[in-house]
């Protein structure tokens, strides 16, 4: 399968790149036909979503996303920290621009990565970072594990990110943000078979496509009423028509997620 994990890391030439030039922006030279970011959301701004963060290398150029849950914590995806130290990561805050120099950085003094964790395609796909430096942010609230009639067939939820805005293409320089519907359990297994784990994974997108997190996107949040419910965590591609992205369910984690915030 093509672009499992949405992390960008295997990318890290082009991020590097893009920090360094003026606009953080690169063209996009892919084959596939290029549909509007996030894949197909619009512009918004860490003003309006706070608890959006930056996770960076130490030279501040992003790779992966995260939610800020309390004011020293970050809940990510466990495959973005894969490989990772405390030396090697940053979080920024309140930086609506890639290129941007405001906001809060942070470096981190503790990531926790789920034990269970493998794979994304084997599930467990969530870490939680524990900041240096607390961030001044409005927190997101998450689900509780009892929570679990958030993910009703056809609700609505947010996905939000600085991913690349096509398939292979280039990252979008400012945040962006669009709304998918929740999948079918059924559904999401139909298109992704064995792979899919329903007690770890919850779908959301369109049969048709075109609207998608993608690379760059990962561990980023999945809010459902305002509520982060999923991190972005795997695919087929980015908004290929019948395969909808794929977030760690968060109600399978919320219990060890705030463990780490209590701790």
């Amino acid at each position: 399968m093509f672009g499992l994990n949405r992390a960008k890391r295997t990318t890290a030439v082009v991020a590097a790149a893009a920090a360094a030039a003026a606009t953080a922006l690169l063209s996009a030279p892919t084959a596939v036909a290029a549909p509007q970011p996030i894949v197909g959301g619009s512009t918004t701004t860490t003003t309006a979503y706070p608890f959006v963060m930056q996770i960076t290398d130490a030279s501040q150029n992003q790779f992966c996303g995260g939610t800020l849950v309390s004011a020293t914590k970050v809940v990510t995806a466990a495959h973005c920290m894969v490989g990772e130290t405390t030396s090697s990561v940053r979080v920024v805050g309140g930086r609506t621009y890639l290129n941007g120099t405001n906001g809060t950085v942070s470096k981190v003094s503790k990531i926790w990565i789920n034990p269970s964790y493998t794979d994304a395609t084997n599930g467990n796909d969530v870490a939680v970072l524990t900041l240096s430096t607390s961030m001044p942010y409005t927190t997101a609230k998450y689900v509780a594990s009892t929570d679990t009639s958030v993910y009703a067939t056809g609700a609505t939820a947010r996905i939000l990110g600085w991913g690349t805005t096509s398939e292979n293409g280039s990252s979008s320089n400012q945040l962006r943000t669009a709304t998918v519907p929740i999948v079918s359990d059924t559904s999401c297994k139909s298109s992704y078979g064995s792979d899919f784990i329903a007690t770890d994974m919850v779908c959301a997108g369109y049969t048709s496509g075109g609207v998608d997190t993608c690379q760059g996107d990962s561990g980023g949040p999945l809010l459902i009423g305002g509520v982060l419910a999923g991190i972005t965590s795997w695919g087929e591609g980015c908004a290929e028509a019948g395969y909808p992205g794929v977030y760690s369910r968060l109600t399978k984690f919320s219990s060890l997620v705030t463990t780490q915030v209590n701790s």
